[in-house]
């Protein structure tokens, strides 16, 4: 700062132009740092809200599947008198007969097929989850659901064609599903069937579920990698089947 005198020595102090300019360049600096500091704020919490968006989306998924597989084999032809299971034609009779449930039809790693009352009216329903369900390339990462009312036919072969719905989208977690018997072993040498590996079908007794999410679209600011979410359950279920001949299953009671 400088003194300017005039006539009759009075003085004023004032700034020059390189000061001034100083000044200003220090106070762009500044709140050029603020500026940016509410820029990658407000990423992290883009971010961090993308993380939860698909987390709620992947844990609503997960409780639909929970609450579709606690109704697995539910009604089952071993808790009524007039479905014997005996003998292997009779086994097949049960097996197609619309007022029953087998439980697991199918079991793979990126998909699982089931029968249950899952609305709880009554009505069986063949109930399907897959990645890529509906088929195509529209949506290739999409876990979908589909429940449609079971007909008379191989719980396998002599369905209705699946009706496609309810899906995780971006999910590249492989495999989704994990199966173990009731000793814990995982079981392998997936896919199995009702029509060829119904005795091990009837084993199941745990599934695992887990959902990584990633939107190669929506990239993490600090770095630089697109975003995941992940998630995982486990479920217990009352295998109650009816894919193999005598079975009683876990908990037919």
């Amino acid at each position: 700062m400088n003194n300017f005198c005039g006539k009759g020595d009075k003085c004023e102090r004032g700034f020059t132009l390189l000061e001034m300019l100083i000044v200003i360049a220090i106070l762009a600096t500044v709140t050029g740092g603020v500026f940016l500091q509410l820029n990658t704020a407000q990423q992290r919490i883009s971010t961090e809200q993308t993380k939860v968006d698909n987390l709620d989306e992947a844990r609503d998924f997960v409780d639909q599947f929970f609450r579709d597989i606690n109704q697995i084999g539910y009604p089952n032809g071993h808790m009524i008198s007039f479905l014997p299971v005996s003998t292997p034609a009779l086994l097949a009779t049960a097996q197609a007969d619309t007022r029953v449930a087998v439980g697991l039809v199918q079991i793979d790693a990126n998909s699982i097929w089931f029968e249950g009352d899952v609305n709880g009216t009554g009505v069986v329903q063949s109930v399907q989850y897959k990645i890529n369900g509906s088929g195509g390339t529209t949506c290739p990462l999409c876990l979908q659901r589909s429940s449609v009312p079971k007909v008379n036919g191989n719980p396998f072969t002599g369905q209705s064609a699946a009706s496609w719905g309810t899906e995780v989208n971006d999910v590249i977690t492989t495999p989704i599903f994990t199966y173990f018997n009731t000793s814990g072993a995982a079981i392998t040498g997936l896919p199995l069937d009702i029509n060829s590996n119904g005795a091990i079908l009837a084993k199941v007794k745990t599934i695992h579920i887990s959902l990584t999410i990633q939107n190669n679209a929506n990239v993490d600011p600090k770095t630089g990698q697109p975003i995941q979410t992940s998630f995982q359950g486990e479920v217990s279920i009352n295998n109650c089947s009816m894919a193999a001949t005598g079975f009683t299953g876990i908990s037919c009671q």
